[in-house]
Order: C-alpha cells, then structure tokens, then sequence
C-alpha cells in the first residue's frame, strides 16, 4: 500500500470509504439503514455458485476486522463489528468524509445528529 492509500489504525482507507458511501447512499428516495447490512451480490454460476463476491474494498474490511461475513441468513450479509461501528461514527462525524445532508439518515441512525420530531411521530403513530 502507499501512503495515500493506507488507513489510520482506526479508520477506513479512501476506497474503503468510497464503497461505505455508496452503499449507505440513498436509491430511489429510500435511506438504506446500517442495522439492514450490506448485500454483497452472489455467484451465480461455476465452482463458486451461490457465494458472495467480495469487492477489494470489502475483503480490506473484512482482513482488518471492521466487518464481518454473515452466512447466517438465506443470503450473505456484511456486518459491522464494534470496531468498525467506531470507525463508521468518526467518518461520518467527519464533514470532509461524509457530506451531513445526504448521509443525514445514517447520521440519525447513529446517534450523531437527533430524529426530527415528524419523523418521531410517523414511527410512534406506526406502532400504535
């Protein structure tokens, strides 16, 4: 690895942090939530069929134990282990790493900024 690409020990490495965004980014005006896990897709022919296909940034996170592989289910999942919990909240309390207003959920969902009250009430009226 080179100097720009190497992590900080309790941080993510830039690709890393590419790959985080994309998958907590919003598609089709519905926020993914991080307590729903990464899917990583699957093989679905040859030797390997019906494993998951780790992408470089993934397997980086998985060697350095930010995230770990959950086989549990009908389809794998990528989960985040403590440490990379950690590492999630300071990146995403890091303007200049994560930009607030298009990662406003995940921020929510992390205890970093506090649930608008509208949203407080659609959920409390959801239970009832």
């Amino acid at each position: 690895m080179t100097d720009t690409q190497t992590a900080p020990s309790t941080g993510f490495t830039p690709s890393e942090r590419a790959y985080i965004r994309s998958e907590l980014n919003i598609f089709f005006s519905t926020p993914p939530a991080i307590a729903e896990r990464f899917h990583p897709k699957t093989w679905r022919s040859g030797p390997d069929r019906g494993k998951p296909k780790i992408s470089p940034a993934a397997r980086g996170l998985l060697e350095r134990k930010l995230m770990r592989l959950d086989t549990s289910g009908r389809l794998p999942r990528l989960v985040f282990t403590e440490t990379g919990m950690a590492a999630l909240r300071a990146m995403m309390s890091d303007r200049r790493l994560a930009d607030p207003e298009k990662f406003a959920h995940v921020r929510q969902e992390l205890g970093i900024d506090p649930v608008p009250e509208s949203s407080r009430a659609m959920k409390s009226s959801r239970s009832s």
